[in-house]
């Protein structure tokens, strides 16, 4: 079964779970399915312990890239 969850991958890590809402919506609006991991985690534990992951399908990963201009080396 293929689900829209199968197959993501992590985008970009934060620290500030505002940057990943931001860079979340800036996807949603492009049409990019996202989601984020982590997000209630990363306001609880100190930061850097637990950041909030942007996961986007695997597919999608270098359109959003693009979008976000996330240097992937």
């Amino acid at each position: 079964m293929n689900t829209a969850t199968d197959n993501l991958v992590v985008l970009q890590s934060y620290d500030n779970l505002m940057q990943a809402e931001i860079a979340k919506s800036i996807l949603d609006s492009a049409g990019i399915f996202c989601s984020l991991r982590n997000e209630y985690m990363s306001m609880v534990y100190p930061v850097g312990a637990m950041p909030s992951q942007l996961m986007v399908r695997e597919e999608d990963l270098e359109q959003a890239q693009r979008l976000l201009l996330v240097d992937r080396c």
